[in-house]
């Protein structure tokens, strides 16, 4: 489980495949030393493995699904990445639950700047907005933040001096795809959602669901 809160930007390193695996070696200062074989690592928010560390790389193996799904897919050589460590015991939630699983892409429409701040625009899928509300939380490439605005298939966020600086969202531009994860608490408001109207609510009911 992780935060959305980036810890270090990493850069590819080294890209081979064999067969269907995508084994990808990123360089990380930050986070090498105390990251150990076998941990996971967000890496442009997608819950990675570390499976070998050397030469100051970490090495992570995307399966198909992870390379169709998500933007690892079609990562290049120098290319910067998300980098984001699990969440501890006794860390703070500075942004909000995040789980490393990749709901979706979506392609960035526009950037304007307003003063030192920037609104991204995004096109996604209506199944996505239909876990949106202005306010709520969502991660981009691994990043907690802040929903401004969503229509029928758009949505857009304000990001700050320091996630520009600290992120690669502060050079991704027009027609770049970004990995997408909805808040979780939002699907589970939605399935309870479905269910409610599928069944009366009563008092076997709020039993089984854990209610009582």
């Amino acid at each position: 489980m992780f935060t959305g809160i980036i810890e270090e930007l990493g850069k590819v390193g080294k890209i081979s495949k064999r067969k269907e695996i995508l084994n990808i070696g990123i360089k990380a200062k930050k986070i090498i030393s105390n990251t150990k074989i076998g941990e996971s690592v967000a890496v442009n928010g997608v819950c990675l493995t570390v499976v070998e560390k050397k030469e100051g790389l970490l090495f992570f193996d995307c399966i198909k699904e992870t390379q169709k799904f998500t933007n690892l897919g079609n990562l290049r050589l120098n290319e910067l990445v998300n980098l984001e460590r699990p969440l501890k015991t006794d860390s703070l939630l500075s942004g909000h639950i995040v789980l490393g699983h990749v709901d979706g892409m979506g392609r960035i429409l526009k950037k304007d700047k307003e003063g030192e701040e920037v609104n991204l625009y995004m096109e996604v899928d209506r199944e996505i907005v239909s876990y949106l509300i202005p306010n709520g939380s969502i991660a981009l490439d691994g990043v907690s933040l802040t929903i401004r605005d969503i229509g029928e298939n758009y949505l857009s966020v304000r990001l700050i001096p320091y996630t520009l600086r600290t992120t690669t969202l502060g050079f991704k531009k027009p027609g770049d795809y970004l990995n997408i994860e909805v808040d979780i608490l939002a699907k589970y408001i939605k399935k309870f959602l479905n269910i409610k109207e599928k069944k009366e609510i009563t008092e076997d009911f709020l039993k089984e669901h854990g209610f009582l």
